[in-house]
């Protein structure tokens, strides 16, 4: 079970993530990549969509694109080669998205580099990605709910593919947890989403405050 926010400070709006995510320097060349991670089924392609709208449309890298069904987390190297590196150099990357029926890499697909990049999905937030992110943000759903959510969303026919995701995806969190460096944790509500200050930004106000007069901003 996770964390009470309660200690953590009031919830951040949309639009001031937004504004906050515009005012970022640079992390990766000229671009500000902005990792959305979560387990599996806890809402981080229906928030990246969201959040890329009110970013002006910015673009969004699905990383059910680059995984595989022979390398569910084992993908990193190719990331960062095709797709890391090249925005990095100030230029256009390119990657082969994966064709989960076809289990297959289908035609070539650029991304040119744009102030801001949203890179979505389990494992975003993993430890060889973090130096390239501005920011990380996580889903704030327990993994037996998100999962729950998830199976029934796929539905019996992928039954068995789920059974092996999950091992995986515990083996994977296990030993490259992405919460623990959060900036940002992000819960679905009736009405919305909820934002709150991340274990990242909660321990950078904790040192802010041992080494200053007065309380700091988390915000």
């Amino acid at each position: 079970m996770y964390a009470s926010h309660g200690t953590q400070g009031p919830p951040i709006h949309l639009h001031t993530l937004v504004s906050q995510l515009h005012r970022l320097p640079p992390s990766c060349g000229g671009v500000r990549l902005i990792g959305v991670d979560g387990h599996a089924g806890s809402g981080k392609s229906t928030f990246a969509g969201l959040l890329a709208e009110a970013l002006g449309g910015a673009p969004v890298l699905h990383l059910d694109d680059i995984a595989s069904h022979e390398e569910l987390f084992a993908w990193t190297g190719r990331l960062l080669r095709e797709v890391v590196e090249p925005l990095g150099r100030g230029e256009s990357a390119r990657y082969r998205p994966y064709d989960w029926h076809a289990r297959d890499f289908g035609p070539a697909r650029v991304l040119p580099p744009a102030p801001v990049i949203l890179v979505e999905g389990v494992g975003a937030g993993r430890r060889a990605l973090r130096p390239w992110l501005a920011r990380l943000l996580w889903m704030e759903l327990p993994h037996e709910d998100a999962w729950a959510r998830g199976q029934q969303r796929d539905g019996s026919a992928q039954s068995e593919f789920w059974e092996g995701w999950v091992r995986a995806e515990r083996r994977h969190f296990t030993e490259d947890p992405s919460r623990p460096f959060a900036d940002l944790l992000v819960r679905q509500c009736p009405e919305g989403y909820e934002m709150f200050p991340g274990p990242t930004a909660t321990q950078t106000a904790s040192r802010s405050i041992t080494h200053r007069d007065g309380p700091a901003s988390v915000c």
